[in-house]
């Protein structure tokens, strides 16, 4: 199977993301003061991380569809995730991290997915 290198990056940012999304999910639920230390330096990160994937995203009409569709169910199934956690039966430790997780995420998709979609505009109006 031959892979393209355009691709290469936003994958590679992609899993970068994700990873770091979940490190930071564990980090804030146990370590509190650790994680609001380097909070300047790693939510800016996961943003300009959204922003390479999205920017690395081929915009032909498949791929951004497919992108945008399952960016836009994260985004809302994160938020959404976000709340029922906070009145949930979980304990306490628990739903803190899957609440940071949740959120870590929404940080790297918005931008990624609003990327995404402002590229797929400028294509389809031939900008």
């Amino acid at each position: 199977m031959i892979k393209s290198r355009e691709n290469s990056i936003g994958s590679k940012a992609f899993l970068i993301g994700v990873f770091l999304a979940i490190i930071i999910g564990i980090l804030t639920s146990f370590m509190p003061g650790l994680a609001s230390n380097y909070s300047k330096i790693i939510y800016p990160l996961m943003v300009i991380l959204g922003v390479i994937i999205g920017l690395s995203i081929d915009t032909n009409e498949r791929d951004s569809q497919v992108f945008l569709t399952t960016g836009a169910i994260i985004v809302i199934v994160s938020k959404f995730g976000m709340e029922s956690i906070l009145i949930s039966v979980l304990g306490q430790g628990v739903s803190g991290t899957i609440y940071s997780i949740f959120s870590a995420l929404l940080i790297l998709f918005i931008p990624a997915t609003i990327s995404v979609a402002i590229k797929t505009v400028l294509k389809l109006t031939n900008v």
